[in-house]
């Protein structure tokens, strides 16, 4: 087997999420968030696990950059919890909670290591859940202001921002299917507040490049699905289309075209009656591109003409293959396409992926090391594809895995693990993965 090298200035990285780690949920003047009470809702949550602890990485943030770094890890992407910082989603400033991002980057700029900063990884404050969260137009407004505040205590040493992390998710999974926070199932509702996460992302993006800043980049996070007909049947390769728009054009094509696809905009005026857009809105859209496009990639999906979705009316198909403890099919073949496809559409925009990684049922620790044989060949089998995208001309020039540690899966609570490094709950002592032990050859080689 050949080697493969990447480019010289490639990023390795690793990702994780404020709910799903830091735990700490009442301490230093933290709010409630969405997440904390859909999480502590009967029902909602595998085992009715919550986020109060997590990995306490709140407390153990030291402990847990002291892993980075002997990673090899060159840059770290968290998200900031908003609670933590506008208890009430607007208003006054918590100094305790922007004290420990501020204790957090220093710490990692100390060890050698990047922060990447996402400001909206889906613990919305519940404050303004209350005034109608995403829905209420506003909304917008206080993400621009809180981005603001942070970009001015945080921007001098933070390069790379991110607005918001998978929108389609905010948006579908949280107002549509029900099955995220807040919990609702409106398709219209969903479609709204999709709108009104776009709008918010240009807000944050106009605020930032407004405070001037020359050396830092603000781009958007997306979960991306390639999408294949099940046929090549005229209905099928429709349906593909239409799907496509649902989950990929419909995020994709205001962040970097400046509007909505016109296709999806008319089904959605007539089937929904929705999004209702106000003047002026798709001016601050088209005015504030991202920067940078951030790819979240786990799974493809291919789909036929159906009625499992009542209104998209389509099915999808599980091809045969291999699948992951969360049922995804292991395909790194789609993230090739999926690259190549952004490349050709959407003008070879700066690419970094900012998640990928897999669950698999972990055995447990045998002389001080978990065995994650899928893992390692899973990350193996992606890292592949993406340097033969490389290669061919795609700008990736950075690679974040999910995740550093096991976490609070959502709705799946701690029963999935995605972790580079094991997380044993009761104890909260770290352990390695083989997959972690890989990683860090494949980062002092740039390579394998």
């Amino acid at each position: 087997m050949s080697l493969i090298i990447f480019p010289k200035d490639f990023i390795w990285g690793s990702a994780t999420a404020s709910y799903q780690i830091e735990g700490a949920v009442n301490e230093d003047g933290r709010g409630e968030s969405i997440w904390d009470r859909f999480s502590h809702t009967p029902g909602k949550v595998t085992n009715g696990d919550t986020g109060d602890v997590a990995c306490d990485h709140y407390h153990r943030y030291k402990q847990d950059i002291k892993i980075m770094k002997e990673i090899g890890l060159q840059s770290y992407r968290f998200s900031i919890a908003w609670p933590r910082i506008f208890p009430e989603g607007k208003g006054k400033m918590n100094q305790k909670g922007i004290d420990f991002y501020d204790r957090l980057i220093n710490e990692l700029l100390e060890n050698g290591i990047d922060p990447a900063v996402t400001l909206y990884h889906w613990d919305l404050p519940q404050a303004l859940q209350d005034s109608g969260g995403w829905s209420n137009h506003d909304t917008a407004d206080y993400f621009a202001e809180y981005a603001e505040s942070i970009f001015k205590v945080l921007g001098d040493r933070v390069n790379k921002w991110i607005t918001h992390n998978e929108p389609w998710c905010v948006a579908f999974a949280g107002h549509r299917q029900g099955r995220h926070a807040p919990g609702f199932t409106d398709f219209s509702l969903a479609v709204q507040v999709s709108h009104h996460l776009m709008l918010s992302h240009a807000k944050a993006v106009q605020a930032y490049k407004a405070l001037n800043s020359k050396t830092g980049k603000i781009g958007i996070t997306l979960n991306l699905y390639p999408i294949y007909p099940a046929s090549d049947s005229f209905e099928d390769t429709e349906t593909a289309m239409l799907v496509d728009g649902y989950h990929n054009r419909w995020f994709l094509d205001p962040a970097f075209k400046g509007q909505y696809p016109q296709d999806m905009l008319n089904f959605y005026k007539e089937k929904l009656n929705s999004p209702v857009i106000q003047p002026g809105d798709m001016e601050i859209i088209a005015a504030n591109p991202a920067e940078f496009l951030g790819i979240n990639y786990y799974f493809r999906k291919v789909v036929r003409k159906g009625n499992i979705d009542p209104v998209l009316l389509f099915d999808e198909v599980k091809p045969e293959g291999q699948y992951t403890e969360m049922n995804w099919e292991v395909y790194p073949q789609g993230l090739y396409d999926l690259l190549m496809r952004i490349k050709k559409d959407y003008n070879n925009p700066l690419i970094y992926i900012t998640e990928n990684g897999a669950a698999f049922k972990d055995s447990k620790p045998i002389n001080g090391i978990v065995e994650d044989q899928d893992r390692l060949n899973f990350l193996k089998q992606h890292f592949e594809t993406t340097a033969k995208a490389v290669k061919e001309g795609v700008n990736v020039q950075g690679y974040y895995v999910w995740s550093l540690m096991d976490n609070f899966e959502w709705a799946h609570g701690y029963t999935k693990r995605f972790g580079l490094i094991y997380i044993d709950y009761e104890t909260q002592e770290r352990i390695w993965k083989r997959s972690a032990l890989w990683y860090k050859d494949v980062i002092k080689n740039n390579g394998f």
